[in-house]
């Protein structure tokens, strides 16, 4: 079973080859050198949390393929009155062909992943977001060429997207800087993995030092669905990514951001619109990768 749950799971080699099937679509080539490779295919989306560009990607990229989707929201389906998640598995594998979800318990993904019997996509949980790193790094390196050897430097929130992009380093390898707050670190598991796995891990609570000499900066919201505000945003605010840090970064340094973005907060508007952000590239180039994902899994 091909399931795509996280980056960690894979061998380097065919995460690259992903990601060049992604710069395929993205150049405007057929997927595998074939025009509507899933043709017939149906993907069943389950979102139990709200999206923009993770729904319109996955279903344009379906179409896109000759294939269809379909979209449960949280509210459509038996999730919410008391259905099991192991149930659900059984019955979407006979209507679908494969089944993305996000949602808020990586334990879900993982019960839906074992009792399905066609390919899950992890498209977002509170412990990780696959497929955003995949994009961000089809994306980088289609500006910048291979993210090998480079310097990536995570500022804000230890979040779900900075442990993908924690798994990605060891894949990759690029060397990552992790500039969080000592109270909102990654996990420590994850990144002694990622280490033992030959990861280069700096991680630091001076920004500036981090920021000096890297190749790109990535930021992402300092309060996502779901969680508090509580004291965060005071706890962050020195993170905040602005034109003076960007320019402590190497002169072609880039900026990168998953979205939604909350203007004054992680980045000030200056540097989001600013010539150093990719990040509009960035959320195009989740379609080009989830339909690589997408072909991988169903092919």
């Amino acid at each position: 079973m091909k399931h795509f749950l996280d980056i960690c799971d894979f061998d380097a080699e065919t995460l690259k080859s992903i990601i060049a099937d992604g710069n395929k679509s993205l150049k405007g080539e057929y997927i595998c050198g074939v025009a509507k490779s899933l043709k017939d295919k149906t993907l069943i989306m389950i979102f139990e949390k709200a999206s923009t560009r993770t729904r319109v990607s996955f279903e344009v990229g379906m179409l896109q393929l000759g294939g269809n989707a379909v979209v449960l929201s949280a509210g459509d389906t038996q999730l919410g009155r008391g259905e099991t998640i192991e149930d659900t598995a059984k019955v979407l594998s006979r209507y679908g062909d494969a089944i993305m979800i996000r949602t808020n318990g990586h334990n879900k993904l993982l019960a839906l992943a074992e009792n399905s019997s066609v390919p899950v996509i992890n498209g977002l949980t509170d412990y990780s977001h696959p497929c955003q790193i995949m994009a961000d790094i089809l994306c980088y390196e289609h500006h910048r060429g291979s993210i090998e050897g480079k310097v990536i430097t995570w500022c804000g929130d230890g979040n779900n997207v900075a442990i993908s992009w924690i798994h990605a380093a060891a894949k990759f390898g690029f060397e990552m800087r992790l500039a969080c707050p000592k109270e909102l670190l990654p996990d420590q598991k994850t990144i002694d993995t990622a280490r033992a796995e030959g990861a280069k891990i700096i991680i630091e609570q001076d920004i500036v030092k981090m920021v000096e000499g890297s190749d790109c900066v990535v930021t992402d919201t300092w309060v996502s669905m779901g969680d508090e505000a509580s004291n965060r945003l005071e706890i962050l605010k020195p993170y905040q990514v602005t034109a003076k840090l960007m320019g402590k970064a190497k002169s072609d340094a880039v900026f990168m951001h998953c979205l939604p973005a909350h203007r004054g907060e992680e980045m000030t508007s200056e540097v989001i619109d600013g010539l150093q952000s990719i990040v509009f590239d960035e959320a195009e180039c989740r379609l080009h990768v989830q339909k690589a994902i997408l072909n991988w899994c169903l092919s």
